[in-house]
């Protein structure tokens, strides 16, 4: 029986929908590229923050009532979306936000491992006091959120704690692309629905930080690959064959 896809309802709408025409005109004179950009943020957002999940079908007129656009400019959004693995867009049928397999799983989490093992690497031979300090100013907002079950708030910044150590390198083209890879990864999770918690992550992290400010690249690339490891090991990527015999036998 084929999956049943969720309809969409949970991207985040403006302040003040309006749905006249006159309000689509005007939203389409802003900058397309910007305006297409806002749409294209929402949805990749709703998604890292799990408000957004895996099969939900993205139908062009309900975004374009939402963020008061034209189709056009929605189509235009959905394109970028397909071209980073975030949407599928399947003939005659329209956009559904993807709905990762566990081949593609599993080698995003390979890259992640090979990407950030080398970042905090790097980073421990050149990072300051003062990005320490901003690192644990991170860690404190991830507690804070696990603490008071903010389960947007927590993902989100659990998430963002691998940019945050790409954009100290200073290198942007790195921090797009683990950021491309760290939106894929939440797709990942709600798809095979993680057993990894956050609490378990915030911890991993601190210890990171930890081996980062006693300048140990060594022991910081063990712990990210150790933490990344945990995050796959901890999703279903291996269902197990459900046994007829013993469910069906009467006792």
């Amino acid at each position: 029986m084929p999956r049943s896809r969720p309809n969409l309802k949970v991207i985040r709408p403006l302040a003040a929908p309006a749905h006249s025409a006159a309000a689509t005109r005007e939203a389409d004179r802003a900058p397309a590229a910007s305006t297409t950009q806002r749409i294209v943020e929402s949805v990749t957002a709703a998604i890292v923050e799990r408000r957004l999940m895996p099969g939900t079908k993205l139908a062009e007129q309900r975004l374009a009532d939402i963020f008061q656009v034209s189709r056009t400019v929605v189509r235009q959004a959905l394109n970028q979306l397909s071209r980073d693995r975030l949407v599928c867009l399947e003939p005659a049928r329209g956009a559904f936000v993807a709905m990762p397999s566990v081949d593609e799983a599993r080698q995003v989490f390979a890259v992640r491992q090979m990407l950030e093992a080398a970042l905090v690497k790097q980073l421990c031979r050149q990072i300051t006091h003062q990005q320490i300090a901003e690192l644990r100013h991170h860690l404190r907002a991830e507690h804070a959120a696990v603490s008071r079950t903010d389960v947007p708030g927590r993902t989100h910044l659990l998430a963002d704690f691998h940019i945050v150590l790409a954009r100290m390198l200073g290198n942007d083209v790195l921090a797009e692309i683990l950021g491309d890879l760290l939106t894929r990864s939440s797709l990942i999770a709600l798809m095979y629905q993680s057993a990894h918690s956050a609490e378990a992550s915030c911890a991993e992290h601190v210890a990171i930080v930890d081996a980062l400010e006693r300048r140990d690249a060594r022991a910081a690339a063990r712990l990210t690959e150790k933490h990344l490891a945990h995050v796959e090991r901890n999703l279903r990527l291996d269902p197990r064959s459900p046994d007829l015999a013993r469910i069906l036998r009467s006792e």
